[in-house]
């Protein structure tokens, strides 16, 4: 694609990017065809191609950002389909990026817009303000036909997106060191996350349990805290720089005792947005190379699982699993094996969801920002889904979880709670029912007198 910045202008940091990213779009449209938000509203303006022509005619022209514009790129779900599809490499991350920092500085956002943005940033990646607000979210449940009549969806999509059973705690309370009891075989440092820790905090505590039987130490390091992922994806990227600089601060010193293999995080999309810390922070002298570091050693827990033994599962299941392709997994971060080879090696049946390249419409907080838009991308997963008739959907992010859970009677859980629940954890949440079907797996004997038994 042919830019025409100035030179005035490419001084500028986020100019200069967005004209080497647009430079590289060819107009091809083969990203159109796996865009979710083209695929349901036909729009060319709601594709990844008709965002980019309108970014580079807003930049090009130094225009702020008018709200037919904004619109259109607020309704960018930041799944990154496009990136897996593009023959290109147009790298529309962080072209959508330096999109919606310039919206945030020169748009002119209804109050009742800027009050629920500012709202969810200053909430949900604080697990107590969180926590708080899902104990009043059953009153808000039952406001919510009155809420959407007064013209407040975002608010009434927020409530009905509350867990049903309340809000409860984990059994890991962190910071700290969980260590396994036997032979130590590794080191790793767990984000122990922000609204993942409140919404289902028993994700964190298979994970410990998980790497424990293998060995593992997991630390959750003090200090640690919101990956900087909402803010980012609203457009606030002083917040989410703050929130990434507090987090390398933490790690490091973690980092640096030494004997660290790997940063795990069991929820795809803390993982993508840590995958690119380096990027994040590149402009920051005191954080960049640190920043570098902790990108290098980010892990999705399924992709650190695939390359290190945890042994063989105590309890076996052929339990049909609809294994759910976060898009922030798939996209994102490019893990699509690792997920399902484990679950099948857990002795589950991985059946593949159609259109899995689709986004279920979550989106960090997509779903209570654009609930129409959510509503029809979560009901067309579900439909495709049930059509698979599982026992149970397997998913690597809170989000996925969160948002299907609205639409399907089948349970959803986390990868990793049913890898867990194999290798001898308890039961996941929600699925108690299905426990008949599982068996215990004879354990191999370690002795020569268990062998001749003495």
């Amino acid at each position: 694609m042919q830019t025409n910045f100035t030179s005035e202008q490419l001084n500028d940091p986020d100019v200069k990017e967005a004209e080497r990213i647009l430079r590289r779009c060819v107009h091809c449209g083969f990203c159109t065809a796996t865009c979710p938000t083209y695929v349901v509203l036909g729009d060319e303006r709601d594709s990844p191609r008709g965002r980019i022509y309108a970014i580079k005619d807003m930049l090009e022209k130094g225009l702020d950002a008018k709200p037919e514009v904004s619109k259109h790129i607020d309704r960018c779900l930041s799944c990154f389909s496009c990136m897996t599809t593009c023959p290109s490499g147009v790298d529309y991350m962080h072209l959508v990026e330096v999109a919606r920092k310039h919206i945030e500085k020169t748009g002119h956002r209804s109050l009742k817009d800027r009050l629920i943005r500012r709202a969810l940033t200053e909430i949900v990646p604080y697990p107590r303000r969180f926590r708080w607000m899902l104990r009043v979210a059953p009153l808000g449940r039952r406001m919510a036909p009155t809420l959407r009549a007064l013209k407040f969806p975002e608010l009434a999509a927020m409530a009905e997106l509350a867990p049903l059973n309340g809000v409860h705690s984990g059994r890991f309370k962190g910071p700290g060191t969980a260590s396994p009891t036997g032979v130590r075989t590794g080191r790793v440092i767990m984000l122990a996350g922000c609204a993942q820790q409140v919404l289902r905090p028993e994700i964190n505590d298979a994970t410990i349990r998980l790497f424990a039987r293998g060995g593992v130490d997991v630390v959750v390091s003090a200090g640690a805290g919101c990956c900087g992922a909402l803010s980012q994806h609203i457009g606030y990227e002083d917040k989410a720089i703050a929130a990434a600089k507090v987090n390398v601060d933490a790690w490091s010193k973690e980092i640096a005792k030494g004997g660290i293999d790997a940063i795990i995080i069991n929820t795809s999309g803390c993982g993508t947005t840590v995958k690119d810390y380096g990027h994040l922070l590149k402009h920051e002298p005191d954080y960049a190379e640190r920043a570098k570091t902790i990108s290098s050693l980010a892990k999705d827990v399924t992709e650190f699982l695939d390359q290190y033994d945890i042994g063989a599962p105590k309890r076996w299941s052929s339990l049909k699993v609809a294994y759910h392709a976060a898009c922030s997994l798939q996209h994102g971060q490019r893990v699509t094996a690792p997920p399902k080879a484990l679950l099948k090696k857990a002795g589950f049946t991985v059946l593949d969801v159609p259109e899995a390249h689709l986004c279920c419409g979550s989106a960090g907080i997509y779903n209570i920002v654009q609930p129409e838009i959510a509503s029809a991308l979560r009901d067309r997963k579900a439909a495709n889904i049930k059509s698979l008739k599982p026992d149970v959907v397997a998913a690597g992010n809170i989000g996925c979880i969160t948002q299907l859970a609205t639409a399907l009677e089948i349970p959803v859980v986390h990868t990793i709670e049913l890898l867990d629940w194999a290798h001898g954890g308890p039961v996941p949440p929600g699925i108690e029912h299905l426990e008949k079907y599982s068996t215990d797996v004879p354990q191999p004997k370690h002795s020569v007198e268990d062998y001749i038994g003495a």
